[in-house]
């Protein structure tokens, strides 16, 4: 591929302003210098006052008539949170016949979570992306968000997500730690927690009271060293822009590479492909680190490459940039897909060996990508 002639090549180095990357940042605990220790059985369950994803405001009293409350401390993006996500879907309706109810809390800061940390998610941790995993997977029980001041991770200590604990009528803790032993979906039924549930509502001493737990670590909103780091890194990158012929552009079609390509025909006059370039580079920065790769196509003519350079940086985008060598824009439009009608945005994901997934003569979902993108065989969630 690279021994196709470039009659130009531009390269922009330097310190960037910040776009619209967003990862929101929320209000900082200040003056806490290290996780706090877990809560132990025997303790009365700390009070809280969370918002849900149904609108409604929970607190503990919410659950005064439950036999057994069992409260999980999980999040979105976490592989090992996923994983899970349908035996605490299974456990919850399969337990509110006997007065037992389950409540989820995500508690992850948004200011500590990179984008790099999302490789194997479709979205992050917000409110408004907890709104819609809840929507996607149906959850049957309250799902609540403690990112923004994190009291009550502070006052549960959970370690990892998930991260369970069981109380009994009287809200003390009788259990806490994993739902199994076993990650993989299908491979475990959640044995530890509902042996501890139906002991509980036995009546009966729990025979394990603490297990150990595995998954993501919380994302302490006074841990945010790493986000800063790579935010910065990612802004000094090389932003680079290529001039190539048709030819060129057939074989990045053609993706004979080991990666999911995405590619998006664009250009510098062309108001939603600008509206949705700073999507496009989110979807870059979560995925880049696996099988993945994001590819530009400016659509604007030869003499405008200064111009189609310039945004390129203002959005940091330093993935594969390129603009086509000719004036000529239908044979551009014939080089890239037979099935593309020639306006503007045009985007196509192709797996390896020139599958394609997607193609869109408009404006992209981002939600929609992302999740065709991580459920690719090529990349697949990891579980």
């Amino acid at each position: 591929m690279r021994n196709i002639k470039k009659t130009m090549k531009l390269v922009y180095s330097g310190t960037i302003l910040q776009v619209a990357l967003t990862i929101c940042c929320q209000t900082i605990i200040s003056q806490t210098p290290a996780a706090p220790e877990t809560l132990l059985p025997g303790s009365k369950a700390p009070d809280f006052s969370l918002p849900g994803v149904d609108g409604k405001s929970y607190s503990l009293s919410s659950f005064s008539e439950a036999k057994a409350l069992v409260i999980i401390f999980s999040c979105n993006h976490c592989p090992t949170a996923q994983a899970y996500e349908g035996r605490i879907i299974d456990l919850a309706n399969d337990y509110r016949p006997a007065g037992v109810e389950v409540v989820m809390i995500s508690s992850n800061s948004t200011a500590a979570l990179s984008l790099a940390e999302l490789g194997y998610s479709d979205m992050g941790d917000s409110f408004d992306d907890m709104k819609q995993r809840a929507a996607d997977k149906k959850f049957s029980f309250p799902y609540l968000y403690d990112g923004d001041r994190q009291e009550a991770a502070l006052a549960y200590g959970p370690v990892a997500t998930p991260h369970c604990f069981v109380f009994d009528s009287n809200m003390i803790l009788q259990y806490t730690g994993r739902i199994d032993a076993s990650e993989k979906p299908g491979t475990g039924s959640g044995e530890d927690i509902r042996k501890a549930i139906d002991e509980v509502l036995a009546g009966r001493e729990v025979t394990t009271p603490v297990t150990k737990v595995f998954g993501c670590s919380i994302k302490w909103s006074w841990k945010d060293e790493y986000t800063k780091k790579l935010n910065q890194e990612w802004a000094e990158q090389l932003v680079t822009l290529e001039m190539v012929d048709a030819a060129f552009i057939r074989e990045l079609i053609a993706n004979k590479s080991d990666k999911v390509r995405m590619i998006n025909i664009w250009a510098t006059w062309c108001g939603p492909c600008l509206m949705e370039m700073p999507d496009m580079v989110i979807t870059d920065r979560m995925y880049r680190q696996r099988a993945f790769e994001l590819i530009t196509i400016s659509a604007d003519k030869p003499e405008k490459m200064s111009a189609v350079l310039s945004v390129l940086r203002e959005n940091q985008a330093s993935n594969q940039n390129y603009i086509f060598n000719k004036d000529e824009v239908f044979e551009l439009i014939e080089a890239v897909d037979k099935e593309w009608r020639g306006a503007l945005p045009y985007t196509m994901i192709i797996e390896p060996g020139g599958k394609v997934i997607y193609r869109k003569q408009d404006t992209i979902n981002p939600l929609e990508i992302r999740k065709l993108i991580v459920d690719s065989s090529y990349l697949g969630r990891y579980y």
